[in-house]
Formats: C-alpha cells, structure tokens, sequence
C-alpha cells in the first residue's frame, strides 16, 4: 500500500499542464494552415472526424508516431511543429 502522503505529491498529469493546451492550440493552427477541416484530414489519416475533434479537445492524446501522421498530413514537419512547441512554450 502507498503512504498516504503518495497523492499529494504525484506530479500534475500532462493534459493538465499549461503546455498541453499550447500543443492543442498548435495542432489547431497546423490543420488550419494546411486549409484542412476535420473531417478532411480524418480523411488523410483514415481516421473519423470524431478523433480529430477528440485529439484537438484533449480527450484523446497522441503517439509520437501519431503526431507524425497528423504533422505530415498537413505537410508540417515534425522537427517543425516541435521547434515551434518549444517556442511557444518558452515564451508563456
């Protein structure tokens, strides 16, 4: 059994995380860009738009390999779309 004291010192999951909104906002931007609505690009990836909305949400996360999918279908690069993460998050 863990010590009582184990919850309160459990770090903040991901999605709860300032940065992870910053990502969310990202994806967003990328999908746009590429002039793509959802249900286009779930059509890309063989997804529904469902998932779309769901990974744009927060509700569903990606892989890194899924992150791939989803930057190369919007013709981004994913050394790109990470370089412009980590300014985004080094700026709030």
């Amino acid at each position: 059994m863990w010590p009582s004291s184990y919850d309160a010192t459990m770090p903040a999951k991901s999605i709860h995380k300032p940065e992870y909104q910053t990502l969310l906002e990202l994806l967003i931007e990328v999908r746009n860009k590429a002039g793509l609505k959802q249900a286009e690009l779930a059509a890309l990836l063989d997804r529904s738009q469902s998932y779309i909305s769901d990974v744009e949400r927060g509700g569903r996360r990606l892989d890194l390999l899924q992150l791939r999918e989803y930057c190369q279908a919007c013709d981004q690069d994913l050394v790109g779309f990470v370089r412009r993460f980590e300014k985004a998050i080094a700026v709030r």
